[in-house]
């Protein structure tokens, strides 16, 4: 695919060749659309990946959620915090084991997931705006690829 903008003079050209550098430098631009975009609702990108979890997966154990989005465990905490100060999520007695809580996703929280999550549709709109449909078909099934495949590898037990 051919550039179609003026690449930037302080960049050195020899970075943009690399798809490492590309792939970093779209999801700068994309962690600051989407940021901005769930920004404007009061959130930030963490919260929605909570809600996002609890609701495709169901309720969850405060260390099972962390490992769900990849979020330390101080930081789930506080992220936490925010949403159930909120009302959008709840933390209730686990009925399978009595000692411990599970986190789930209340009413509210899942009204609220709809509205982010229409705003972040409009934030992946944004941010493929340049592409095709066809294109943006395409680079969803090779970052797929590309995603898959090293998460295999980072889960392959050393030989």
């Amino acid at each position: 695919m051919e550039r179609t903008s003026a690449p930037d003079p302080q960049q050195p050209r020899a970075l943009s060749r690399l798809p490492t550098w590309l792939v970093g430098q779209v999801a700068r631009h994309a962690n600051r659309i989407v940021g901005q975009t769930l920004g404007e609702a009061g959130m930030r990108k963490q919260h929605f990946a909570v809600l996002t979890a609890l609701e495709e997966q169901g309720s969850a154990s405060q260390a099972a959620l962390g490992r769900r989005v990849w979020m330390d465990r101080s930081d789930l905490h506080a992220v936490l915090n925010d949403l159930e100060r909120d009302g959008l999520v709840a933390r209730v007695r686990d009925e399978g084991d009595r000692r411990r809580n599970l986190i789930a996703l209340t009413p509210a929280g899942g009204e609220a997931l709809k509205q982010l999550n229409a705003r972040v549709e409009a934030a992946q709109a944004a941010l493929l705006e340049p592409l095709s449909s066809e294109e943006r078909s395409e680079l969803r099934r090779l970052l797929t690829r590309l995603e898959e495949h090293h998460a295999a590898r980072r889960q392959a037990p050393a030989s």
